[in-house]
Protein backbone atom coordinates (compact mmCIF):
# COMPACT_ATOMS: atom_id res chain seq x y z
CA UNK A 1 0.00 0.00 0.00
CA UNK A 2 1.32 3.52 -1.08
CA UNK A 3 1.91 6.10 2.11
CA UNK A 4 0.05 8.60 1.56
CA UNK A 5 1.72 11.67 0.52
CA UNK A 6 0.50 15.67 0.50
CA UNK A 7 1.36 16.62 -2.64
CA UNK A 8 1.52 20.64 -1.24
CA UNK A 9 4.80 19.53 0.64
CA UNK A 10 6.80 17.36 -2.31
CA UNK A 11 9.51 19.10 -3.34
CA UNK A 12 9.20 18.01 -7.02
CA UNK A 13 5.30 19.43 -6.59
CA UNK A 14 6.88 22.57 -5.62
CA UNK A 15 8.83 22.97 -8.38
CA UNK A 16 6.57 21.97 -11.22
CA UNK A 17 4.24 24.86 -10.35
CA UNK A 18 7.62 27.12 -10.75
CA UNK A 19 8.22 25.99 -13.80
CA UNK A 20 5.05 26.45 -15.03
CA UNK A 21 4.71 29.42 -14.32
CA UNK A 22 8.33 30.42 -15.99
CA UNK A 23 6.36 28.52 -19.02
CA UNK A 24 3.49 30.63 -19.07
CA UNK A 25 5.52 33.83 -18.64
CA UNK A 26 7.93 32.90 -21.19
CA UNK A 27 5.21 31.92 -23.79
CA UNK A 28 3.44 35.37 -23.35
CA UNK A 29 6.01 36.55 -25.36
CA UNK A 30 5.53 34.20 -28.54
CA UNK A 31 4.17 35.27 -31.83
CA UNK A 32 -0.11 35.20 -31.77
CA UNK A 33 0.17 32.57 -34.12
CA UNK A 34 1.70 30.46 -31.88
CA UNK A 35 -1.09 30.35 -29.71
CA UNK A 36 -2.49 27.18 -30.52
CA UNK A 37 0.68 25.53 -31.28
CA UNK A 38 4.04 25.39 -29.34
CA UNK A 39 2.60 27.94 -26.83
CA UNK A 40 -0.62 25.98 -26.12
CA UNK A 41 2.08 22.62 -26.19
CA UNK A 42 4.25 24.05 -23.62
CA UNK A 43 1.86 25.42 -20.91
CA UNK A 44 -0.36 22.12 -21.36
CA UNK A 45 3.03 19.94 -20.81
CA UNK A 46 4.06 22.21 -17.54
CA UNK A 47 0.94 22.16 -15.92
CA UNK A 48 0.87 18.30 -16.28
CA UNK A 49 3.58 17.78 -14.36
CA UNK A 50 1.95 19.07 -10.88
CA UNK A 51 -1.06 18.17 -11.83
CA UNK A 52 -0.09 14.08 -12.26
CA UNK A 53 2.10 14.35 -9.13
CA UNK A 54 -0.81 15.55 -7.31
CA UNK A 55 -3.33 13.20 -8.53
CA UNK A 56 -1.01 10.61 -7.94
CA UNK A 57 -0.65 11.23 -4.53
CA UNK A 58 -4.20 9.85 -4.12
CA UNK A 59 -3.76 6.55 -5.90
CA UNK A 60 -3.98 3.58 -3.47
CA UNK A 61 -0.39 2.41 -4.05
CA UNK A 62 3.05 2.81 -4.84
CA UNK A 63 2.33 1.66 -8.24
CA UNK A 64 -0.17 3.65 -9.33
CA UNK A 65 1.29 6.45 -8.34
CA UNK A 66 4.67 5.90 -10.09
CA UNK A 67 2.66 5.79 -13.24
CA UNK A 68 1.49 9.21 -12.64
CA UNK A 69 5.01 10.13 -11.71
CA UNK A 70 6.04 8.73 -14.79
CA UNK A 71 3.81 10.67 -17.18
CA UNK A 72 5.32 13.90 -15.05
CA UNK A 73 8.88 12.91 -15.89
CA UNK A 74 7.58 12.46 -19.70
CA UNK A 75 6.06 15.79 -19.64
CA UNK A 76 9.19 17.67 -18.69
CA UNK A 77 10.91 15.92 -21.25
CA UNK A 78 8.36 16.89 -23.55
CA UNK A 79 8.59 20.79 -22.46
CA UNK A 80 12.36 20.11 -22.76
CA UNK A 81 12.29 19.52 -26.80
CA UNK A 82 9.88 21.84 -27.36
CA UNK A 83 11.90 24.32 -25.83
CA UNK A 84 14.84 23.23 -27.65
CA UNK A 85 12.17 24.21 -31.12
CA UNK A 86 12.16 27.53 -29.23
CA UNK A 87 15.27 28.30 -28.84
CA UNK A 88 15.82 27.29 -32.50
CA UNK A 89 13.16 29.08 -34.14
CA UNK A 90 14.46 31.99 -31.78
CA UNK A 91 11.32 32.57 -29.80
CA UNK A 92 13.38 32.14 -26.83
CA UNK A 93 16.99 33.51 -26.29
CA UNK A 94 19.96 31.29 -25.28
CA UNK A 95 20.33 32.49 -21.40
CA UNK A 96 16.22 32.23 -21.32
CA UNK A 97 17.02 28.47 -22.52
CA UNK A 98 19.93 27.37 -20.50
CA UNK A 99 17.78 28.38 -17.32
CA UNK A 100 14.71 26.94 -17.99
CA UNK A 101 16.87 23.53 -19.32
CA UNK A 102 18.31 24.10 -15.59
CA UNK A 103 15.30 23.68 -13.59
CA UNK A 104 14.42 20.91 -16.00
CA UNK A 105 17.03 18.85 -15.49
CA UNK A 106 16.97 19.27 -11.57
CA UNK A 107 13.02 18.48 -11.66
CA UNK A 108 13.81 15.57 -14.60
CA UNK A 109 16.53 14.19 -11.75
CA UNK A 110 14.22 14.43 -8.62
CA UNK A 111 11.29 12.77 -10.19
CA UNK A 112 13.15 9.94 -11.59
CA UNK A 113 14.44 9.83 -7.86
CA UNK A 114 11.37 10.05 -6.60
CA UNK A 115 10.46 7.28 -8.51
CA UNK A 116 13.58 5.03 -7.23
CA UNK A 117 12.89 5.64 -3.69
CA UNK A 118 9.28 4.33 -4.30
CA UNK A 119 10.12 0.68 -5.93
Amino acid sequence: MASRHNFRKLEIWKLGISLSKDIYTITATFPKSETYGLTNQLQRAAVSIPSNISEGTARGTDKHFIQFLEAALGSAYEIESQLIIALEIEYISKEQFKELEKQIHKLQSMIAKFIDNLK
